[in-house]
């Protein structure tokens, strides 16, 4: 109530204070005018007067000086007049008696310059206006004429201003104040209310609110300096409440928390270095102001805990359009810029680098050459020259991040630093160098299509840990060696040995930050007919798929699947929807960018054949969505299609088992994906086969909850045990260890 008091007190006296500026002002200028206009008046009024000053002297006498002066009283409005011959003789009307003694001095001053003057005096009260002229008789010297004029209106005029103006002060200070109470007590007391009850309900542990609404604009920094308290604070409640869980149930669960003691231990202070193609943080402008987003990927997601559990490096090239304007002169920024965790260091590709490296070499070679997806790879030797170029700026920024450090611990990311692993080995023996390969790795016939590949193997080989996603995969690697170098391949440790040099092949399942107190989560659902609502349509089941659209997810085939599933149970027509999340990527490449026309195509012909009103068999939302986008159709869906061609691992399966906090819904699952090898609970499917894929989705529907809460209990957890932070300690432990 003070606080109230003294900000309504404050504007008070500001607008008080205002309004006294305006009037002294605004009343200076009034009177300035009304002065000036009655010195005019009365210098008009002398004039018309004495139209010769002869005459004029002739007939005023003493005996005719009041008729005289009641007569031009009349006609011009003054008080009166006086005649000066001399100091003793001076002649007036009796009004004007009284104002000889104010007079005097000014009369010998006008008389001596010989030059009308005027001037006010007050007298009684009342505020009198004297214009004094100079007579031009010949006969008589030191000849004047006095006229006087009441100016009391001026004053009258002057104090009308300044009472209206105090009058509209205080109606405009009443108002402002009701009006500032009003803001004050709703517009701002209530949100500040809203957030302290928020914070309250935090610390208390009621976490069912996030985020307070509605939150001013100004308020943003204390709202978010709040929210990260808070969030601190649940953070630290959970993690209590969980390592107590774990000591009772005796469970060996990885946390954000054990991992950093676990890389404390294992790095023993020494320098960890990630690098990667695409940057954990981008900066990209979104109209005046300068925006921070994390781009979709499941690297990334990957990478980030190791990060922030050893306050790492983190080397990535730079692709937002407002990534130079946010780093410093070594073209480094604090990450993540809430709470800054780790060093990010960007590096700057050409155009041409970023096309011949990224979409030749990278994306249209390498990529549909481990992806086993009837997609034809190109090779060019411009490409190549790039590929090895980049790769080798890389390892300078590595080189130079490291003089000073003789044992860092390098871990590489994915198929765009195939060569690096050497060129630092080369120069830095003693780092401790892996090298994660985030994609499938072919069979060696068709590896063998590379026109590189004994440059590439030799590159990936100087790495001391090689890790891929499926053993599978590590078989396959090891298949291509033997057959294409001359090296020793060690099958009883899957290891390599070549040029003096071991390298060690392991499989490395990777995961999602998914934790006991994630897996407890009792957050509420939204039926999915409130979510096809919005989109216009009437639904009562619903299918989701979340991918890149890219020519390995099969998304032609899983459309092919709906249509079929429609087909051979049209009792599901207008009951039955699936809801395509479809981010196109890589759109500059062709291969690319007619993937997205055939899936829109393909898309709008399913529609159409079973057109209906209100409804839709497929809804494709073709743009990135944010994990706070994806997460209620994740949380409502019937089901989960998860169809690749090829795929690493495919953490949409992973992400949509982890989002079914009360174990129900179904997961169709692609065979050739990594997840099957662990989510033994889901549909499991070959996507080419479309029967069996439409067969599937019926099962998915049809599967009583029983079934369901049976098959996404033993999925959720397999996540919760085998999670992010587990397969982070574990590739870490794996490269201490080597020797």
């Amino acid at each position: 109530m003070r606080l109230t008091l003294a900000f309504i007190l404050t504007i008070v006296f500001a607008v008080g204070l205002v309004a006294f500026g305006f009037t002294f002002y605004q009343s200076t200028t009034e009177r300035n005018k009304l002065i000036r206009e009655l010195e005019i008046r009365t210098e008009q009024v002398t004039e018309d007067i004495l139209q010769g000053d002869t005459f004029f002297f002739e007939i005023v006498d003493q005996h005719n000086i009041e008729r005289f002066a009641d007569s031009i009283n009349k006609r011009y409005n003054l008080l009166g007049i006086a005649v000066y011959y001399n100091i003793d003789s001076i002649i007036s009307n009796n009004a004007t008696r009284n104002f000889i003694n104010h007079s005097m001095d000014y009369i010998s001053q006008s008389i001596t310059a010989d030059t009308s003057l005027g001037n006010f005096f007050t007298i009684a009260g009342e505020s009198i206006y004297q214009y004094i002229k100079p007579g031009n008789r010949a006969d008589i010297s030191n000849n004047a004429v006095v006229f006087y004029t009441d100016a009391g209106y001026i004053d009258t005029i002057i104090g009308k201003i300044w009472f209206r103006n105090f009058i509209r002060w205080f109606i405009q200070a009443f108002l402002v104040s009701l009006v500032t109470l009003l803001i004050i007590r709703w517009g701002i007391f209530s949100p500040i209310n809203k957030i302290v009850d928020w914070a309250k309900a935090v610390r208390t542990g009621s976490t069912g609110q996030i985020k307070p609404q509605p939150y001013l604009k100004f308020l943003d920094p204390l709202h978010k300096e709040i929210e990260y308290i808070a969030k601190a604070m649940h953070e630290a409640k959970a993690t209590a409440e969980e390592e107590a869980r774990l000591r009772t149930s005796a469970e060996a669960i990885w946390t954000p928390e054990r991992l950093k003691v676990e890389m404390e231990n294992l790095l023993q202070k020494k320098k960890m270095i990630v690098v990667s193609n695409r940057e954990p943080y981008m900066h990209i402008h979104e109209g005046k102001e300068i925006k921070c987003i994390v781009p979709a990927s499941g690297m990334i997601t990957a990478m980030e805990p190791i990060l922030k559990a050893c306050s790492g490096l983190w080397i990535a090239s730079g692709t937002g359009d407002a990534d130079k304007e946010t780093v410093n002169k070594n073209d480094k920024v604090e990450v993540p810029p809430e709470e800054p965790k780790y060093t990010l260091k960007r590096l700057w590709l050409t155009k041409e680098e970023e096309d011949h490296f990224y979409y030749g070499f990278s994306n249209e070679g390498l990529w549909p050459l481990c992806h086993i997806a009837h997609t034809r790879p190109t090779f060019r030797n411009d490409d190549w020259h790039y590929y090895k170029k980049v790769n080798e700026d890389f390892a300078k920024a590595v080189l130079d991040e490291t003089k000073n450090e003789e044992q860092p611990y390098i871990l590489i990311q994915d198929f765009h630093f195939a060569l690096l692993p050497e060129l630092i080995k080369k120069e830095k023996p003693k780092a401790k160098v892996a090298i994660f390969w985030h994609i499938p790795w072919p069979n060696p016939e068709s590896f063998g299509i590379c026109p590189w590949q004994r440059e590439i193997l030799h590159g990936m080989l100087g790495a001391d840990l090689i890790g891929f996603h499926t053993q599978y995969h590590c078989n396959h690697f090891l298949e291509t060696v033997n057959n294409a170098l001359e090296s020793r391949v060690l099958w009883e440790n899957f290891s390599v040995k070549m040029g003096g040099r071991t390298t060690l092949v392991k499989s490395f399942p990777i995961s999602i930050a998914f934790t006991l107190k994630d897996y407890d989560n009792n957050s509420t659902k939204i039926k999915p007919s409130q979510l096809l609502y919005e989109h216009g349509i009437t639904s009562q089941f619903m299918g989701i798929g979340v991918d890149r659209i890219d020519y390995t997810k099969g998304i032609i085939e899983k459309f092919l699947a709906i249509e079929r599933f429609l087909e051979k149970n049209p009792s599901y027509i207008g009951k039955f929807t699936f809801v395509q999340i479809g981010a196109p990527s890589r759109t500059l490449l062709k291969s690319y960018s007619d993937m997205v026309s055939a899936v829109e195509n393909e898309s709008n012909r399913i529609n159409w054949r079973f057109k209906s009103k209100n409804w839709k068999a497929i809804l494709l939302l073709k743009r990135h969505h944010s994990h706070e986008e994806i997460a209620p159709f994740y949380s409502s869906a019937n089901f989960c299609m998860v169809t690749s061609l090829h795929d690493g691992m495919n953490l949409v399966a992973k992400e949509f088992v982890a989002s079914r906090n009360l174990n129900d819904g179904s997961l169709i699952l692609s065979r050739f994906a990594g997840a099957s090898q662990e989510l033994q609970g889901a549909i499991i499917v070959n996507p080419y086969d479309i029967e069996k894929t439409a067969d599937a989705i019926k099962l998915a529907l049809e599967m009583t909850t029983e079934e369901q809460n049976k098959r996404m209990t033993q999925m959720r957890l397999i996540i919760v045990r085998h999670n992010i932070y587990s397969w982070a300690a574990s590739l870490l432990r794996t490269m201490a260890t080597i020797n």
